[in-house]
């Protein structure tokens, strides 16, 4: 039986000393890491064959779960790329001398110990300890069952890499796969700084119900793309494709179309290469009248929901003022897009909507802190506090203030 609070205080334990870590040798060992993913991935998709051999490869979150050659060179290209980054730590954010001579320097450290609970993604083990380690946080992953082997080779090669380099290994821990103890690290406050679930939002509302240790929400994504009456008609059907079918397990993912009732004459032409992907499409009264030729049709309404397969809702509205406040109903505050040529409607749309990241004539593919030029991401936050959108290095750090007298008392 593991003693979770035994290994949770060693992790905490460990933070002094990679506090003490110089960036040149944190660079070194992220540098070492990518080629130790490269040397030893044999080992790795052997140990990812077992997890798929569980998994139905019809099921939308078995890309998810694949590895295979490119995505160990991207995961390890990543890594260098992160290695390169400026990780903020010792970054002064203010600095000022009270009237009393009291010196007041802000400058930024790192969160602590950051607990990253996660689904079918085995990246994510190689990106939350890259950036916690880049960042000077410890980290502490809880990875889905689904992943488990995979997790377990990952790894075993980032313990190897820390080794190597004689570095403390306890300074990244990777949880057993045991919902017992999930439960415990969720009240684990003593030890773990904050908590980081990366998954669905069922997930994601299990862990924020469950936890006395602060959490960021990441991850659910219940995306939507509004068509606007001056609209590019190329435009739109590139970006809807794009948004839809790239990668559907994933958070980004277009889930619901709004559509102004002016174009549906063009609905057809706009969603017509989604039936190449067997896209199936949930439409309500007026989007299903001009998409009667569609080979994948409902007649039926499904607004609200984080598919993450090959299915998509269509919602046809009057005007802007409906497709706002249609999202503001039903958005989870991660992407959402207008595809327009009209500036006033453009400009109203960025300013009016609740996201994390809003976008004008994009696919909503780009909500990626990769994509944003931030290296990788422990996840995207949906929430205002403590960050919002893509979440990268500077991100993982908080402040403290420090403090230089030469002996002032207060009255």
């Amino acid at each position: 039986m593991i003693n979770l609070q035994k290994k949770l205080a060693t992790v905490k334990n460990s933070s002094s000393e990679l506090a003490n870590l110089s960036d040149s040798k944190i660079k070194k060992v992220l540098s070492d890491l990518a080629g130790n993913l490269l040397k030893n991935s044999a080992e790795i998709f052997a140990a990812n064959r077992k997890d798929l051999s569980k998994m139905e490869p019809e099921n939308p979150k078995y890309d998810r779960l694949l590895l295979n050659v490119d995505r160990i060179k991207h995961i390890a290209l990543e890594l260098k790329n992160i290695a390169k980054l400026e990780s903020g730590i010792g970054e002064i954010l203010e600095k000022k001398t009270l009237p009393n001579k009291l010196k007041l320097k802000k400058i930024r450290v790192p969160l602590g110990v950051i607990g990253v609970i996660y689904e079918a993604r085995p990246n994510v083990t190689i990106d939350v300890f890259s950036l916690c380690f880049k960042s000077k946080n410890c980290c502490v992953l809880k990875g889905g069952s689904e992943a488990e082997h995979s997790n377990l080779a990952l790894f075993e090669i980032i313990q190897k890499t820390l080794a190597e380099n004689k570095i403390n290994p306890d300074l990244v821990y990777l949880m057993p796969n045991d919902r017992a103890l999930t439960s415990e690290l969720l009240k684990a406050r003593e030890f773990i700084d904050v908590i980081i679930p990366r998954g669905g939002k069922s997930l994601i509302d299990f862990v924020v119900e469950n936890s006395k240790v602060p959490v960021i929400e990441t991850g659910a994504g219940i995306v939507h793309t509004y068509i606007d009456e001056s609209a590019n008609l190329k435009m739109a059907a590139e970006i809807i494709f794009n948004s839809k079918t790239r990668r559907v397990s994933v958070c980004n993912a277009l889930d619901t179309l709004i559509i102004h009732e002016k174009q549906l004459k063009n609905l057809s032409e706009i969603v017509k290469n989604l039936a190449e992907k067997n896209v199936e499409i949930f439409a309500d009264a007026a989007s299903f009248k001009a998409l009667k030729n569609y080979p994948f049709l409902k007649n039926k309404e499904n607004f609200g929901t984080e598919f993450l397969d090959y299915k998509l809702s269509i919602k046809t509205v009057k005007n802007l003022d409906e497709a706002l406040s249609h999202i503001a109903k039903y958005s989870s505050k991660h992407s959402e897009a207008i595809i327009s040529t009209d500036k006033k409607s453009i400009a109203r749309f960025l300013n009016s909507v609740d996201a994390a990241c809003v976008y004008a004539n994009s696919s909503t593919a780009f909500s990626d802190g990769a994509q944003f030029g931030m290296g990788a991401e422990i996840g995207i936050s949906t929430q205002k506090l403590h960050a919002r959108g893509p979440m990268s290095l500077k991100e993982l750090t908080t402040y403290k203030w420090i403090v230089e007298g030469t002996g002032q008392t207060r009255i």
